[in-house]
């Protein structure tokens, strides 16, 4: 089955399903899959034993099959999984762009405190001291911390590090998230010590005249 962008159908499900990351190249020689991720705990997601639903093509020898994670690893900054019964790379190509979901309805129950999907965050108006200062548009996810790209304005964005500390309030329900952000995140610094001006000769003002009073 496929969507009507020629694309392999979402796998059917009795409650809602999520994306959780899509299978993007094969790496190395014994199986492993490097990872597109939808999901802003991915070391929390893909923990040994977890299990996923493939959204693959109905001809896939995949199709209809769980996919269960056996080891989950960073490699010079790439997520890179391993899965049971995927046990070299000619497996590891055949799973190439499948989508990775999981049932929202069962996820609900060990999902943890302070912890949000991506969807629940795009979108969001973005708050400071009470005045809104822009969009959530996506959100992205390093090694070391995950980001909200927030569009402040036409031309601009803003990468506000999603960290307690910065991010204090995050409440979907309400559509909104509070930022107590550094000065410089969202506005240029103003220059506390400027230059002196230039007077029309290209002399600062304040030198003028020559010390001897000529």
């Amino acid at each position: 089955m496929v969507d009507s962008d020629g694309r392999p159908a979402p796998p059917p499900s009795a409650g809602t399903q999520l994306r959780v990351g899509r299978l993007v190249k094969a790496h190395g020689l014994k199986g492993a899959l490097k990872l597109e991720l939808y999901t802003d705990n991915p070391d929390g997601r893909f923990v040994p034993g977890a299990t996923f639903t493939l959204q693959v093509p109905d001809t896939s020898p995949w199709h209809g099959k769980p996919l269960t994670v056996r080891e989950f690893r960073w490699m010079n900054s790439h997520p890179v999984a391993f899965f049971e019964g995927v046990d070299d790379r000619t497996a590891a190509e055949s799973l190439v762009r499948a989508i990775l979901w999981v049932d929202e309805a069962a996820d609900a129950a060990s999902e943890e405190e302070d912890a949000w999907f991506d969807h629940q965050l795009v979108g969001l108006d973005v708050r400071r001291d009470g005045a809104s200062v822009g969009r959530v548009i996506r959100v992205e996810h390093l090694p070391a911390q995950d980001l909200l790209i927030v569009r402040a304005d036409a031309d601009r964005e803003v990468l506000v590090p999603f960290v307690k500390a910065i991010v204090p309030v995050v409440d979907p329900a309400a559509g909104y998230v509070v930022v107590t952000p550094p000065a410089g995140l969202f506005e240029d610094l103003v220059d506390e010590d400027p230059e002196p001006a230039a007077s029309s000769d290209g002399s600062p003002e304040d030198a003028a005249a020559d010390t001897d009073g000529n």
